[in-house]
């Protein structure tokens, strides 16, 4: 399976954005999709994953949302602060291999990331 994630950009703080995450080479039905980022100078970190599963970072301001029938992933991400700069990333495994969800070692599949710049 294939992940391609885009809908990054530059955005003012207070702003938002809508990430995507187009799934191929496989229905995205049985497989279990997260965002993680990585910030400049930092280790990756979970973003949100499932279908409701939030980083406390992220809580109220990120929404994560499945489109089986397009097999898309979206990230609709509210109230950018300067510290959610960072390449986004998508991952995806398949559901009940999954051990620990913000674990990107539990996940075997990968998007290219995309960049989020926040201006403060």
């Amino acid at each position: 399976v294939q992940l391609q994630a885009s809908g990054g950009g530059l955005v003012q703080a207070g702003g938002s954005l809508r990430l995507s995450c187009a799934v191929s080479g496989g229905s995205l039905s049985i497989y279990y999709v997260a965002w993680f980022r990585r910030a400049p100078g930092k280790e990756r970190e979970f973003v949100a994953g499932g279908y409701q599963r939030y980083a406390d970072a992220v809580k109220g301001r990120f929404t994560i949302s499945r489109d089986n029938g397009n097999n898309q992933v979206h990230l609709q991400m509210h109230s950018l602060k300067f510290e959610d700069t960072a390449v986004y990333y998508c991952a995806a495994g398949p559901w009940g291999q999954i051990r620990a969800t913000d674990s990107p070692r539990s996940y075997g599949y990968w998007g290219q990331g995309t960049l989020v710049t926040v201006s403060s």
